[in-house]
């Protein structure tokens, strides 16, 4: 018996390994105005023509000052359903937490985040035309609200989602000062939860990877680089601490801020040395209009892959 499971822990490791690769895509931060509106169905197609697995938004679904209205959000997700891969929709600030701007018609956030989860997770299912079964954490009677987080496998890697976004990620709420707020608090335990058993369960399954996707861009991931904003300081600790112990590569993937980047921010606070199996990418966003291409190899030492894609008119 003592033998056995040494041999079941490798043929594991062989079957991750094993994996075929797969293709899939990223965007967010978009459509920002009328021109990225019109055109979101043409930048879908141009994914649609591709041999993608399934594409990640990565939150923000209309700009900071239009309104967070019912016909705005379906609006988008009548044009992210016909998307023909499976489309994973992640949370974004502008289109819950700052909908109590005048600009955005003075709305409750945490009302808009209801309305979010009720049109764009109804179910157990990505958006999109080709079905994609994603576990969701509202499966848990703790954390039922949050549909929203999710995480799936594929191509020897998991890949997560979780509602953290910019503008301190609520921190503060619709006061901008104080806080912590009781939404932050109880949201913030959801994807501490998550994380920590997104972790563990890449661990058991012997992966050698793990994409964290989410819409707000944390800020400091340095050692010794000052004090993080208090919205993402646990998260960023959390990251690091779990990344640290992951034998395998971990991606995060973001949006917020709009710069298309690729890098290796994180240090580890032991040795100030680059922490070497961890990547970050941060998805272009309005003005640049396009997405990110992206791969994961089981077979590959970096696991994942990224190269960018801007849209053009024909």
């Amino acid at each position: 018996m003592k033998r056995l499971f040494p041999l079941l822990a490798a043929a594991l490791l062989a079957f991750s390994a094993n994996a075929e690769p797969l293709t899939f895509g990223l965007f967010g931060d978009t459509p920002y105005n009328r021109w990225e509106r019109e055109h979101l169905p043409d930048l879908i197609a141009a994914m649609d023509g591709e041999n993608l697995a399934f594409v990640i938004h990565d939150g923000d679904i209309k700009d900071g000052d239009s309104a967070c209205s019912d016909e705005a959000f379906r609006d988008i997700l009548a044009v992210f359903q016909k998307s023909a891969h499976p489309l994973v929709y992640l949370p974004g600030d502008n289109d819950w937490t700052d909908c109590h701007r005048k600009s955005n018609g003075r709305y409750d956030p945490v009302e808009r985040l209801g309305k979010l989860r009720e049109l764009f997770f109804p179910d157990d299912f990505a958006l999109g035309r080709r079905r994609l079964k994603l576990e969701r954490q509202s499966r848990d009677p703790a954390f039922s609200r949050y549909r929203e987080n999710v995480r799936w496998e594929a191509g020897g890697a998991l890949f997560v989602g979780l509602n953290v976004t910019g503008s301190e990620n609520n921190f503060h709420g619709p006061r901008r000062t104080g806080g912590p707020v009781p939404e932050f608090i109880e949201r913030s335990a959801a994807n501490r939860a998550w994380l920590a058993e997104s972790f563990a369960l890449a661990r058991t399954r012997k992966l050698v990877g793990i994409l964290i996707a989410m819409q707000g861009n944390p800020g400091v991931f340095a050692a010794n680089a000052g004090n993080p904003s208090p919205g993402y300081r646990d998260f960023l600790t959390q990251l690091r601490e779990e990344t640290l112990a992951f034998s395998g590569q971990v991606a995060l993937v973001h949006g917020d801020t709009h710069r298309y980047r690729i890098d290796r921010p994180m240090e580890d606070p032991a040795s100030g040395e680059t922490v070497k199996n961890f990547t970050r990418v941060e998805t272009m966003g309005s003005p640049f209009f396009g997405w990110v291409r992206a791969q994961v190899d089981a077979a590959d030492p970096q696991v994942f892959r990224f190269s960018p894609r801007l849209w053009q008119p024909r």
